[in-house]
């Protein structure tokens, strides 16, 4: 069993969503907010490296806690171990033509 514990947290944010791994993640004291804290990304030694997990780095480098909306979010899961993070597109603009 993992000393710490890890929550996989998925979000919404305009069109897209969000699948992010923290080790903190709680009610703000900003009210209708969730904080997440401690962002866990995959530390693998293997030369492949994903391009969106990638990117997800780059975009919370310098983040300390994240505040989201409650409305913003998906789904909440405790995890084993940390998995991949990524963002995909809530939906496609040829959808929205349809």
């Amino acid at each position: 069993m993992p000393d710490t514990e890890i929550f996989k947290v998925i979000f919404q944010n305009e069109t897209k969503v969000y699948e992010v791994f923290a080790r903190e993640v709680y009610q703000s004291d900003m009210y209708g907010f969730i904080t997440i804290e401690q962002l866990v990304f995959n530390e693998r030694n293997s030369v492949l490296v994903d391009p969106s997990e990638e990117k997800l780095k780059t975009e919370f480098a310098s983040v300390k806690r994240c505040y989201i909306p409650m409305h913003a979010i998906i789904r909440i899961d405790e995890v084993d171990k940390e998995g991949t993070s990524k963002i995909c597109l809530l939906y496609t603009s040829d959808a929205a033509d349809d």
